[in-house]
């Protein structure tokens, strides 16, 4: 029934919704309910409970807590829809009860939600959880009425400075040419300084505004772009060269790399900050994670995910949490710490006997055979840097795979002939197996 009603969202893998075109999240509100208290009999309005609600510049997306069994799935409300948001009123009654927010949502005749209805009902979100009310009410309005989804490009500045001297205050007289002094003229001169102050700041923070609201354009413009280059590559395939792929496809990387639309940050997300980080970094580290072989190490994505996010900086802190809280989640990625200490991220599907049947096929070669192989005969065999690549060494030796030898020119690692040995005959030579072939690699003429 909700689906009738209200249109369903996309999620990813990690549970996070997909947003349309230039759409940016905003607020986030855990324990939500998104019902109707006067409905009109005719209307199936869905009582959807216990929820994250997400605001965005274009939706308000509702998405099903997993703990939740009345009502699964994800649903949007398109602020285009809604014609009209109440106030929210105070009350001593209202001090004891869950905070409420209503709004009226437009429907067509079909009793479906547009922004052309010609019927209306009341909406009520009901907050269940710790969430700042009025700070998400004064959000709602001001995304209400920006009207981001009517003009894709920044919605125009808010503030605007009329050059006007500034309001007088109870020191002043009505022209403000009355001089004081004493404690009065003290107060004065302290009043006149902080107005500088103030207005110093607002000049920088416009400045910086204007700076970040430029950047936004060019993630968008990234991502324009990006969507061309590769409907363009399905397209005109058989009429293009391998050296104009090449081109494309290297355009291709450099912009995914410019940056993530809508970070997650600690003002949108509040308490769920992490919670939702987690997630979104789920979902950032799909494509990394398949251009490195299912494994990159943790500094790496730290530094690629910061990259993405701008001016949105996280610390180490914060991306270690988010990767802990993975554990909760279904998601298809993990954390793994080597026994060297050395932390990655992998995909769950990554399989360790699939790397060490490369690394066995490597050191059984002649050449790995007499001399051994080192760090980086692993990396350029598996694909992934040399620091990854002993890690894996490190690895297939502790599984009784691989022997190093360690000398001033690093580690080298042989295939192990131990496990060859027949423990009640020691001074038996086998003339077949690993170590059989070992003896002929080493004597045949090089």
């Amino acid at each position: 029934m909700s689906g009738n009603f209200l249109p369903p969202v996309q999620l990813t893998a990690s549970g996070r919704p997909v947003l349309q075109r230039n759409e940016v999240e905003c607020f986030y509100l855990s324990s939500v309910d998104l019902i109707s208290e006067d409905e009109p009999t005719n209307i199936p309005f869905p009582n959807l409970k216990s929820g994250l609600l997400i605001l965005t510049s274009h939706r308000l997306l509702w998405i099903s807590d997993s703990s939740s069994s009345e009502s699964t799935g994800a649903f949007a409300v398109p602020l285009a829809a809604i014609s009209h948001i109440f106030s929210h009123k105070k009350s001593i009654k209202s001090m004891f009860a869950s905070p409420r927010i209503r709004f009226q949502l437009s429907l067509t005749p079909d009793g479906r939600v547009s922004g052309h209805g010609l019927r209306s009902v009341v909406a009520t979100i009901v907050l269940r959880g710790k969430g700042d009310c009025d700070a998400f009410l004064a959000k709602f309005w001001e995304n209400w009425r920006t009207r981001a989804w009517e003009d894709d490009g920044p919605a125009p500045g808010s503030s605007s400075n009329s050059g006007s001297a500034p309001a007088s205050s109870g020191i002043y007289s009505s022209d403000g040419t009355v001089r004081m002094v004493g404690v009065a003229g003290i107060l004065r001169k302290e009043q006149e300084m902080w107005e500088s102050t103030d207005k110093s700041l607002q000049d920088a923070f416009q400045d910086l505004n204007a700076l970040m609201s430029k950047a936004k354009e060019m993630v968008m413009l990234a991502e324009k772009m990006r969507q061309k280059l590769l409907s363009g590559s399905t397209s005109q395939t058989n009429a293009s060269n391998d050296e104009e792929m090449g081109t494309k496809e290297e355009m291709q990387d450099w912009l995914l790399s410019v940056g993530i639309i809508s970070p997650v940050t600690k003002e949108s997300a509040g308490a769920m900050y992490h919670q939702q980080l987690s997630r979104q970094l789920a979902d950032f580290v799909k494509v990394p994670l398949e251009r490195a072989g299912g494994m990159v190490n943790l500094i790496d994505i730290y530094c690629l995910f910061n990259r993405a996010r701008g001016t949105e900086l996280i610390s180490p802190d914060d991306l270690l949490q988010a990767c802990f809280l993975w554990e909760k989640f279904d998601v298809p990625v993990v954390l793994r710490k080597f026994d060297s200490g050395v932390m990655v991220i992998q995909n769950k599907s990554h399989s360790d006997e699939e790397v060490f049947t490369k690394i066995k096929v490597l050191v059984m070669k002649p050449d790995a055979l007499r001399a051994g192989i080192s760090a980086s005969d692993a990396a350029r065999t598996l694909g992934v840097a040399p620091a990854m690549a002993k890690e894996h060494l490190l690895s297939a030796e502790s599984k009784g795979l691989l022997c190093r030898d360690i000398s001033p020119d690093g580690f080298r690692f042989y295939i192990n002939l131990f496990t060859e040995i027949d423990r009640d005959d020691l001074h038996l030579v086998k003339d077949h197996g690993i170590y059989a072939t070992w003896v002929r690699a080493n004597h045949a003429p090089q």
